[in-house]
């Protein structure tokens, strides 16, 4: 499915057909399409859009984030894993905490358990993170 342009968010680079490549939900998935542009919410901001589609409308469940709160999010997620409940610092700026201490593994079982879907995204991100460093 092609991303919307009529819409408020207005994309400037996008990914179609996305139900196609979401990983898990390959085939059993609400999600046709991703991509960056004009934020609905301030057409001077860049956001991401991952756009829904629900009984044949895109659905107002569609989500768009400012940029930074992607990549706090990747970075969330990278520091999860490498958090040691016994040290309880922060592993990022973030300044992350423990909320929950009993279930902080589980989010290292859940990357182990799917692994070979996570760690082709996690390398693509370091490869496409290391040329960009290396052009700034």
């Amino acid at each position: 499915m092609s991303i919307p342009k009529h819409l408020s968010h207005k994309p400037i680079i996008g990914v179609d057909n996305y139900d196609k490549i979401d990983s898990f939900y390959v085939g059993n998935t609400d999600v046709e399409a991703l991509s960056i542009g004009n934020a609905q919410y301030d057409h001077d901001e860049i956001s991401l859009k991952v756009w829904r589609r629900v009984s044949n409308r895109w659905s107002r469940q569609s989500e768009e984030l400012p940029i930074h709160r992607n990549l706090d999010l990747n970075i969330l997620f990278l520091a999860a894993l490498l958090t040691d409940v016994k040290s309880n610092y922060p592993k990022s700026s973030l300044r992350e905490e423990i909320v929950n201490e009993q279930r902080v593994e589980e989010i290292r079982d859940y990357y182990e358990k799917n692994e070979n879907k996570l760690r082709p995204r996690l390398l693509e991100l370091k490869k496409i993170l290391d040329q960009f460093l290396s052009l700034t």
